[in-house]
This record gives C-alpha cells, structure tokens and sequence, in this order.
C-alpha cells in the first residue's frame, strides 16, 4: 500500500490508524492527519508519528486512500476544500453518516468512492462496519477491507440504502446493549449487590455471552439455541424470561430498529 490520509483526527480516525499501524499496513510516515485542532494533531504525531497538519489540501493530495472522517455537517465544505487537491483515482472513503455517495461523486468526480458505517466498538478494535462500494476497483475494495478489518469485523452491502438497516443493526446497535446493561446494574443494586460487584458481574456476563455466541456461530448454533440451553423449565432464567415476553421485548427490539433504520433515511442527504 501507499500512503494513506485522514482529515478528521477524531476518536474514529485514532482508532483506525492505531489498527493500520499494529496490523502493519502503514508506517508512521506513510500516514497524513489533518485536523482544525493543533492539539490533537501534536497529540497524534507524538502517539504515532504520524504526519499531522492542519492542511485538509496536504493530507488530500499526497494519499492514496483518503478517509473522510469529519462530521456530516462539515463534509460538504470539507469536500469543495480538496476538491482540485485530490488526484485521479485516489481511493475516498467516507465514514460520514448519511452522506451519500452521489454528494461526494458530484464534488470528486475522479476518485474512486467507497462508503463505510463503522461503529464506535472500532476503539477497542472489535468493531462492526460495512462496506458500500460505489464503483471503486476490487484492488480498491480490498485495502479498504484490511484498513476496516484491523479494527474488527467487516461486511459488504450491494446496495447504498441497506446502510440505512446497517446504521440501525450495528451503528447505533452499541447503545442498546449499554441501555441493558444499565438498566441490569441498576436492578443488580436493588437487589442488594454492591455497586462494585454488580458491574463485575454485568460486564463479564455481556462480554460471556458475545464470546459464546460467536463460538456458537462458528457451528452454525444460532443465539435462540444457547438461549434454550441455559434455560431450564420453570428454573430462574425461564422466570426472567416470562416478563420479557409479557412485555412484548421481541416486538419492542423490532420497532426500536425500524425507528432507527427511519432516522437514517430522514437524515441522509
């Protein structure tokens, strides 16, 4: 690979080029940063040495593969300020949630366009993202796999409006799981745990029960399976499990994702 930009130098972009580096995609001088804040650039080239100016045009025009990694609201200025920087060809990825592909080919229109819904699990390095090619070669398709791939999982969609669905499963799909796990330490300490005690417990259950599950997935058992086999007839889990389902929980996850998935189309542009 050559060299890669980033203008955005956000907690996403950190995390991204912190995988590239320890997966041995780049090195330190083969990665440029652009950022408004002198603070955060000083702080990226001290951590990582990278290359780290407040020129969007510098980072734009010396890359291969440029990551889009600025807010919504700022892409379409961000986009007309490299827009005689960028060179042909160069590979242009946009995390920028709802951003379509058309407003960035109107601006770039010789650049080869991918689009990504990351999600915030990416700073832990096990993050879900997926992948929207629009017309961008296979050679381009896979470097931007192994770029998203040292940060977690990676999935390809066929079509640019399924990252509406996307958004709603995995984007936002971090914050469901944290609202549980909430809502369960809270019940924890009414129960009598101590505070300390009762986020032991939930969080190395929540990380238990992902590993089991990804193991599980691997022998084609799906989560309904394990969640029969740790539930024993008229036992504790079958008690809990009853008020889920006399409060309709299934009907309520599907909704809650349809609410998401019908944001992301109001809010794409």
């Amino acid at each position: 690979m050559n060299k890669i930009g980033f203008i955005g130098g956000g907690n996403m972009a950190e995390a991204l080029l912190k995988g590239i580096l320890e997966a041995g995609l780049y090195h330190p001088e083969q990665i440029w940063v652009s950022d408004i804040c002198i603070e955060r650039l000083d702080f990226l080239r001290r951590t990582y040495g990278v290359r780290a100016s407040g020129d969007n045009r510098a980072a734009a025009g010396n890359v291969g593969m440029l990551i889009l990694s600025v807010k919504p609201q700022q892409m379409a200025s961000v986009l007309a300020e490299i827009a005689t920087a960028v060179k042909d060809g160069t590979i242009v990825v946009s995390i920028a949630a709802g951003i379509r592909t058309s407003k960035i080919r109107a601006i770039l229109p010789n650049v080869q366009i991918i689009r990504v819904m990351p999600n915030m699990a990416v700073m832990a390095a096990a993050g879900a993202s997926a992948l929207y090619n629009a017309g961008a070669s296979q050679e381009a398709m896979e470097e931007v796999l192994a770029v998203f791939n040292s940060v977690g999982k990676t999935v390809v969609v066929d079509q640019e409006d399924l990252l509406d669905a996307v958004t709603a499963v995995s984007g936002s799909g971090p914050a469901y799981f944290f609202l549980l796990m909430e809502e369960m330490l809270k019940a924890a300490v009414s129960l009598g745990l101590t505070g300390q005690i009762a986020r032991i417990l939930v969080l190395q259950t929540a990380k238990g029960a992902a590993l089991l599950a990804e193991q599980a997935a691997a022998h084609n058992e799906t989560p309904d399976i394990l969640r029969k086999k740790v539930t024993s007839p008229g036992g504790t889990t079958a008690a809990a499990l009853e008020v889920f389902e006399a409060y309709s929980f299934g009907e309520m996850v599907q909704e809650a994702l349809e609410a998401a998935a019908r944001r992301s189309k109001e809010l794409s542009v």
